[in-house]
């Protein structure tokens, strides 16, 4: 039937109250369809909600849905694609729309009250958010189906072996695996992550959770790299279980943060695990002609040299491509005085940008944690780089990066409210 004129104006006309309340709502959406349907946590990362980046994230979307309802899914930019590929990663079923829709509704009228949200309102959002739920399981299906059917696809589960693991620093292990079917492997785009299914003694269901391929699309393997984060459920079951010919689950790469062809200088700038994605471009781009005679800047940002991974790969990609140059800093400089030096200390600034962007009219892609990422963006747009080409993915729920100095002249020495670094 779809949504009538009369409806889209109820669903604009809740824009306010999702404005000052919609996460209010949506912790108790999830905390309802938790309790109310558990089956659905396994496609969950329990550390969002405890966080709370996850209820902000949906909130979020939900607030830009009711905004530009009568302006199609266009006027959402990268958010749809966002969630498409993060479902498609987990093998996000059709089956699971109709339990958050009902769980939703059901939320919309017992945190509103039902004088606000009257009949009228719960099937004008009824209507919307069936809309919204028939786009994105179209646009999720056209990619399982498109997936399984290319050379070395496949769809849901497939079995993999790890044959090498690697100590890359103090906190970061890489994973190599290959398919225990032996046969051919689907191609991605560097950039993409690819989803896990693990079952980890003591957890009553399946846990899944996505990471960055690491490694340039080969054709033979696929490398994850994975910081051990503090009480992180998933990445310490891998460092201190996963060994060289234990089995996992894998499902097909997504992702819509892609490495393009393009004539202009390519910057890459990362900070911590940040840097797995960024490594993957770097690796193909070094060795693609597509991108033979580009300018590559990688820029990397570490606490320490201890947690510097990749460093002496990094070092040699530059020493054997006159077109890559290869920054690093540190927070704090090395004790030790014949300890190598990086090249800045401190944090990222609108100066040491200037000094490692070839020009304005560059393709930058960046990653790493949300101040920073923030951060970057803001001095970005502050130097000139146009927006359309600054580029950055999370690796968790999607955020807002907009820091407060955005868009605004601030002199070298700011501080952007939203980081604490120095502009």
């Amino acid at each position: 039937m779809g949504l009538t004129a009369d409806q889209i104006a109820i669903v604009k006309s809740t824009v306010p109250l999702l404005e000052t309340g919609g996460e209010t709502l949506t912790k108790h959406f999830y905390k309802k369809m938790f309790s109310e349907h558990p089956e659905v946590k396994v496609f969950f990362n329990q550390a969002h909600q405890f966080e709370g980046t996850q209820p902000r994230a949906l909130a979020n979307s939900i607030l830009q849905y009711a905004r530009h309802i009568d302006e199609g899914l266009g006027a959402l930019g990268d958010l749809p694609a966002q969630i498409i590929h993060k479902h498609v990663s987990l093998y996000i079923p059709a089956e699971g729309y109709p339990i958050v829709g009902k769980c939703l509704l059901a939320s919309i009228r017992e945190v509103l009250g039902a004088e606000i949200a009257t009949d009228a309102v719960i099937e004008a959002w009824k209507e919307a958010y069936m809309a919204l739920a028939g786009v994105l399981i179209d646009a999720e299906e056209k990619i399982y189906s498109d997936r399984a059917a290319q050379p070395g696809g496949w769809r849901g589960k497939r079995s993999f072996v790890c044959f090498k693991r690697e100590i890359e620093s103090a906190e970061i292990m890489s994973f190599y695996f290959k398919p225990e079917d032996g046969k051919a492997i689907l191609d991605f785009t560097p950039g993409q992550y690819t989803g896990l299914a693990l079952n980890i003694p003591g957890q009553a269901q399946e846990v899944r959770r996505n990471y960055s391929l690491s490694d340039a699309p080969n054709g033979e393997y696929y490398r994850i790299s994975v910081k051990k984060e503090n009480n992180g459920l998933v990445s310490t079951y891998l460092h201190e279980h996963i060994n060289v010919g234990d089995k996992i689950d894998m499902f097909p790469p997504a992702g819509h943060f892609l490495l393009t062809p393009s004539n202009k200088p390519l910057v890459l700038i990362n900070a911590g695990i940040g840097l797995t994605p960024t490594l993957s471009m770097l690796n193909h781009a070094v060795a693609n002609p597509e991108h033979a005679g580009r300018k590559i800047i990688y820029l990397h940002f570490a606490r320490n040299a201890s947690v510097h991974a990749f460093h002496t790969h990094l070092k040699s990609i530059a020493s054997k491509h006159p077109n890559v140059e290869y920054y690093f800093a540190y927070e704090v400089a090395p004790e030790d005085a014949q300890a190598e030096q990086p090249h800045f200390v401190g944090r990222v600034t609108s100066d040491l940008l200037h000094k490692c962007l070839p020009e304005k009219d560059c393709d930058v892609y960046f990653l790493g944690p949300k101040m920073f990422m923030a951060t970057v963006k803001a001095l970005l747009k502050q130097i000139g780089v146009p927006e359309t080409q600054a580029k950055y993915e999370f690796f968790g729920p999607a955020e807002n990066l907009d820091c407060p100095m955005a868009g605004k002249a601030a002199p070298s020495g700011a501080t952007c409210p939203m980081s604490g670094v120095k502009a």
